[in-house]
């Protein structure tokens, strides 16, 4: 069981990384997608695609796991209120918005989830 965890923490990092790999590659994507009351721009845009590689990283490497993924639903809960929601009460291509905000609720809950198992001292809880 031990490795299907292992496994499954791994797969749950992996895109992240991606995603922010991503985030420096298609910036001008990324900053078309920003509300009006986001500042800086191109910089959240790159602190973001940072915060992810970090946080993949993070989880792969099995340091600091519990802040990481916790750090990570924030994020996520921010991406849903700032990004998401305002779409959507704006109409703005509302079948791909609803997509995105469950894809990130999905995920908020999987770093949840990962946080939970793990305590302070970066032990697995075996429940």
């Amino acid at each position: 069981m031990k490795n299907i965890t292992s496994f499954g923490r791994i797969l749950f990092a992996i895109p992240f990384a991606l995603f922010g790999i991503n985030h420096f590659l298609m910036t001008d994507y990324y900053v078309g997608m920003l509300t009006s009351f986001i500042p800086f721009g191109a910089y959240t845009i790159i602190l973001t695609g940072i915060m992810l590689i970090a946080t993949s990283i993070s989880i792969i490497t099995k340091k600091f796991v519990k802040l990481s993924t916790l750090l990570l639903a924030g994020m996520l809960f921010l991406f849903i209120i700032t990004i998401h929601i305002p779409h959507l009460i704006s109409g703005i291509d509302k079948s791909a918005t609803i997509i995105a905000l469950l894809k990130d609720i999905s995920l908020m809950g999987g770093s949840l989830m990962i946080s939970g198992m793990y305590t302070e001292e970066e032990i697995p809880v075996n429940k």
